[in-house]
């Protein structure tokens, strides 16, 4: 998250602290590594039942509560989506701690990672009952086999410097959706690809094809230029453009004003008929209906590809 201050002092880092671990033990996510910043945090969390949004508007809406009361506030604490990347557990985990647990240090607010007390990295140096809560045990145990030896590893790879390939990715203002290998990446495209709006990741959206994407297939679909797809006459059903809007409207998610851009119509309520009338054709036409599937699977093939 990121934006105004939604930490002021001790009381608020203690009190954001206590909704992570109230969260993780009533509800079932996982919560391996986290840095409290002044403006915004980083979070390390696996949800077995992909609740994450859940807990997410759980973990900002209840901070918001008490924020609010503590300083005698009403307004909106956290503005916007909250931005997530899909990591490969098997990949990058070690990495992902290693740089939440750093960004105090790259931020200039301590000079040692054991002076920062508002992070996860203290739990991971003790046994102490009170961090329980934190699953460490899995991140650990990729450091070492031997339980007693973990320790003095995870301090050798938190003194190393974040790898630039993580930097790299991080550090961007667009963040990618999915981090992992590229078995991983294309298995994740190809399962959530024909549901692109997501609500666990909540950048799904990028794994759909781009609107240029989905008219260059439908050209190609129908021998068309893409030309015709901006053309619109009254009283003529100009099937490759109604399905192109179709299909950017289904695959995408995106709004009707987006949509309608892509094709030169200005109003909303235009681009609406056009995909209501499509809808009707679909339920109406089982030729269309074929024709608009094999679209869809060849765009699904080309996602695979990418």
């Amino acid at each position: 998250m990121a934006g105004e201050a939604v930490f002021t002092g001790k009381t608020d880092y203690e009190e954001f602290t206590g909704v992570l671990r109230e969260t993780a033990e009533l509800r079932n996510i996982r919560i391996a590594a986290y840095s409290l910043m002044p403006n915004h945090y980083h979070l390390l969390a696996q949800t077995p039942e992909a609740i994450l949004s859940r807990c997410m508007r759980h973990i900002n809406g209840v901070y918001t509560q008490r924020f609010n009361r503590l300083h005698h506030g009403d307004g909106q604490l956290f503005r916007g989506r909250y931005k997530s990347i899909l990591v490969d557990a098997d990949s990058y985990p070690l990495q992902l701690v290693r740089y939440i647990h750093r960004n105090p240090l790259r931020a200039g607010l301590a000079d040692t990672l054991k002076e920062y007390a508002w992070g996860s990295h203290r739990g991971y140096l003790t046994r102490a009952k009170e961090w329980d809560w934190l699953r460490k045990e899995y991140v650990l145990s990729m450091l070492s086999r031997q339980t007693l030896g973990r320790l003095k590893a995870y301090r050798a790879f938190m003194a190393l410097e974040d790898e630039e390939i993580i930097l790299g990715v991080l550090e961007k203002k667009k963040r990618p959706s999915i981090l992992g290998s590229e078995n991983f990446v294309n298995r994740i495209k190809d399962e959530f690809f024909a549901g692109k709006a997501h609500d666990e990741i909540p950048q799904s959206r990028e794994l759909a094809p781009g609107p240029g994407r989905i008219k260059q297939v439908a050209c190609a679909f129908y021998g068309v230029d893409e030309g015709s797809l901006m053309a619109s006459r009254r009283g003529v059903f100009n099937e490759p453009r109604n399905v192109a809007i179709y299909l950017t409207r289904r695959l995408r998610g995106d709004g009707l004003r987006e949509v309608g851009g892509q094709f030169g119509m200005r109003k909303c309520s235009s681009t609406g008929s056009v995909i209501e009338r499509m809808q009707a054709e679909l339920a109406r036409d089982p030729d269309i209906r074929k024709r608009v599937n094999e679209i869809r699977l060849l765009l699904t093939k080309s996602q695979e590809q990418t």
